[in-house]
């Protein structure tokens, strides 16, 4: 292994559908897209067909940029793959746009590295991040803005 290959990713990876594939490929991008439904109101979580309609969805580039709704510190994994990590911090954090979405807060540096227990707050600033953790995965992560 040369010495800036990527150590292997090691925890689970996202199980990609079908209608995902436009915001994983997006991601790969480092883009954050939402799919839209014929209004062109924005929406979470991916599916085929827009809520309350049988129109296909299409996708917008989000900003990227939110505040945190509500977060929880995580000192134990959900699986052994986290075995030994510090803690993680999961979170809702209400996108620009209007979407509420799941996520990891992290440090913007090299590694993507879990925020100190003490640092989020609810109402902080938020801006999206991407891990390139394989060659198909980019997980969208934030970070302070």
């Amino acid at each position: 292994m040369s010495d800036d290959a990527k150590p292997k990713y090691e925890k689970p990876l996202p199980d990609r559908r079908p209608d995902g594939n436009p915001f994983w490929e997006g991601t790969k991008e480092h883009k954050f897209l939402l799919p839209t439904g014929p209004d062109g109101k924005p929406f979470w979580y991916p599916r085929v067909y827009a809520p309350g309609t049988l129109d296909e969805v299409t996708w917008v580039e989000a900003k990227g940029t939110g505040t945190v709704y509500t977060y929880s510190v995580h000192y134990f994994g959900p699986s052994k793959a986290y075995k030994g990590d510090p803690p993680h911090i999961v979170a809702l954090v209400d996108l620009d746009e209007g979407v509420r979405v799941m996520t990891n807060l992290v440090k913007d540096e090299d590694g993507f590295p879990s925020l100190d227990p003490d640092a989020p707050e609810i109402g902080m600033p938020v801006k999206v991040v991407f891990d390139d953790v394989t060659d198909d995965i980019t997980l969208p992560k934030f970070a302070p803005a």
